[in-house]
């Protein structure tokens, strides 16, 4: 019950913030990733994301990418694919997201490079197989009610040698049926690594430019709700990565 009220309140959060923000201050939603306060280089244009495109590099520079296929499932809003398109040369690079306002968002907003931006299904990517060199997804398999169909949707979308950047939370007892959901695809794991502390630390040190966000953006009753979703020091959602209770990974695997 508590998940489907997670899911639900999600999606009404992903509408609002898609009604709501038309100076697209939000672009990233996810909880960013920070080690020992040390900073990737940023533009000042990026600067004001710093943690949430700290985890987008780490992710996207667990392997060479460059001159690679890339798709991210799960796209969101954006910021990230914009990011590793500016920075990182991939050759081609290609989001879904099952939210159609976000899809046309990043239609508006991203146009460097001939992205391409599609409203699709994690669970059913309508892609061929063997289609792409790298498939990413930042916390987003979390949300999804068959985890184990997008992670063979992503097996059979890669092409042969492929690699899967994933990197996402769950609950403590959940890291297992994960993993085996993972390998009951036959995909190899290249690198595992827990990286919850990391995020706490982002987390922490992102809550007061989060904070003046929120009071921007959200009605005063909403408030709560909001420092919850986003998980800012204090709240029921960063209480539970702290305590252990969450825990936040980064894979690399190769199909």
């Amino acid at each position: 019950m508590e998940e489907k009220l997670k899911n639900i309140f999600f999606k009404i959060w992903y509408w609002y913030i898609s009604t709501i923000d038309k100076n697209a201050d939000v672009i990233f939603m996810n909880y960013g990733y920070s080690k020992a306060k040390h900073k990737i280089i940023l533009s000042e244009k990026d600067e004001k994301n710093r943690y949430s495109i700290q985890l987008y590099n780490l992710v996207a520079s667990g392997i060479d990418i460059k001159d690679k296929d890339i798709l991210e499932v799960g796209c969101g809003r954006g910021g990230g694919l914009s990011y590793i398109s500016r920075n990182l040369t991939p050759k081609s690079l290609t989001g879904v997201d099952l939210n159609n306002k976000a899809i046309k968002f990043c239609q508006n907003n991203y146009p460097e490079n001939g992205n391409i931006f599609l409203q699709a299904n994690a669970q059913n990517l309508p892609f061929a197989d063997n289609s792409f060199d790298v498939v990413i997804n930042v916390e987003s398999s979390h949300r999804y009610a068959q985890p184990e169909l997008f992670f063979k949707e992503v097996y059979r979308v890669l092409k042969a040698d492929g690699t899967f950047l994933l990197a996402d939370f769950r609950q403590n007892n959940e890291l297992q049926t994960l993993k085996n959901q993972i390998r009951d695809t036959k995909f190899k794991f290249i690198k595992k690594e827990n990286i919850t502390h990391n995020v706490v630390e982002a987390l922490k040190l992102a809550t007061p430019t989060v904070e003046i966000l929120i009071k921007k953006l959200v009605p005063t009753f909403l408030q709560n709700l909001a420092r919850n979703f986003a998980a800012t020091e204090g709240s029921t959602t960063y209480n539970k990565f702290n305590t252990g209770y969450f825990q936040y990974v980064f894979y690399i695997m190769q199909k």
